[in-house]
């Protein structure tokens, strides 16, 4: 594994083009100093202006989860003369802060929670984690689908979600041009990791009515809701959305011992162990991240960064956003032993030497470039 020359991301990283030992995500940073943000600015507006408005007068559905970009994109879009419907996909596990944050950002815009069978998604949070090695595999299905789901239902043009990930974390070299969100690019980079969501029926008693919830509306009805990318017309920073936030009440605590930020993921408390699954499968977790974000926009050093990362990086989640192990093993019907099981199944050996607390050890942290 070889980390980035700029940042921390590793080499490991999937579908992240390197350019002379550079990552992706730091050539993209690089050049938004090129763009034309007042010309991107007033693209939006257009596209804001001439949208048909619903019968209830919304002109655009944000997609949120109640956190520092979902208040962002609302706020930003109301200044912009524009009136947001918020849109929040229940997730798995949802966090005392993340209920209180949700309910802070309902102060600013209507709110609908759209929450599908529980039992069945308890269900599907294990079967992610057991088939393809991520317990959040639902909720990554379902903050695509019921958002667009609920456009067509209500009649909502436009949907905008936040930033182009590709852009802001790493990609295919062109990945990072993509302001509008598709089928295509939801199957690509929608973190379903070639999981279907017909896949789960018959499992577990799961049912293809089960998986509705799950799924995209047919292409006819696609075809009448666009979604963009907000991080396209407006230059996006992660911590001045953050301020953002907290200014208008959102509350902001870190979440886990293996996460750099205080203002990101509080809401849903399994996204400790994708983070700590994602960490054993790609050697980075989301310290390496979040950390690397910071690199880029010179906050921090990467070699303050580094002996940082390799002390925190990928901790194992005894405790996520003050909810317990105990708790994430009872909601997925599992032991202790079985989750271990299920960890190791998808974890790249290769990239570690040995398992401290729960927590493999990467052994090739020499081989950092230079």
């Amino acid at each position: 594994m070889i980390r980035c020359r700029s940042c921390l991301i590793p080499d490991t990283r999937p579908d992240t083009a390197f350019v002379e030992g550079e990552c992706s995500a730091c050539i993209n940073f690089r050049a938004r100093a090129s763009i034309d943000w007042a010309q991107r600015k007033s693209e939006l507006l257009h596209i804001l202006e001439t949208a048909p408005k619903n019968a209830s007068g919304y002109d655009c559905i944000v997609p949120s989860s109640g956190g520092k970009d979902s208040h962002y994109q609302v706020l930003a879009l109301i200044e912009l003369g524009a009136r947001p419907l918020v849109v929040t996909a229940s997730t798995c596990m949802l966090t005392d802060v993340g209920r209180k944050n949700i309910d802070n950002l309902a102060r600013y815009a209507t709110t609908i929670e759209v929450t599908p069978n529980r039992e069945v998604r308890r269900k599907l949070n294990r079967l992610g984690l057991e088939l393809v090695g991520d317990v959040s595999w639902p909720e990554h299905a379902s903050i695509f689908s019921v958002p667009f789901r609920m456009a067509a239902a209500l009649d909502i043009s436009i949907v905008i979600y936040g930033e182009n990930p590709q852009s802001c974390y790493g990609g295919p070299l062109g990945a990072e041009q993509a302001a509008v969100m598709n089928r295509r690019w939801v199957s690509e980079f929608g973190g379903l990791l070639g999981l279907r969501a017909q896949d789960f029926a018959g499992q577990n008693g799961v049912t293809e009515a089960d998986m509705a919830d799950y799924l995209l509306p047919d292409d006819e009805v696609m075809r009448g809701v666009t979604a963009y990318f907000l991080g396209q017309f407006l230059p996006w920073d992660s911590h001045h959305n953050a301020a953002v936030a907290k200014a208008a009440g959102m509350i902001q605590r870190l979440p886990c011992a293996a996460n750099w930020w205080k203002h990101e993921n509080l809401d849903c408390v399994l996204t400790g162990l994708h983070d700590h699954g994602m960490y054993r499968k790609y050697g980075y977790g989301r310290g390496a991240a979040q950390m690397s974000v910071d690199i880029r926009s010179g906050r921090i050093t990467r070699d303050y960064a580094l002996p940082i990362c390799a002390a925190i990086d990928g901790a194992f989640p005894f405790v996520y956003g003050d909810v317990p192990l105990s708790a994430v093993l009872d909601h997925l019907g599992m032991t202790r032993a079985e989750l271990d099981v299920a960890l190791d199944k998808f974890t790249n050996w290769d990239l570690f030497s040995h398992v401290e607390g729960g927590r493999p050890i990467l052994k090739a942290e020499q081989r950092v470039a230079a």
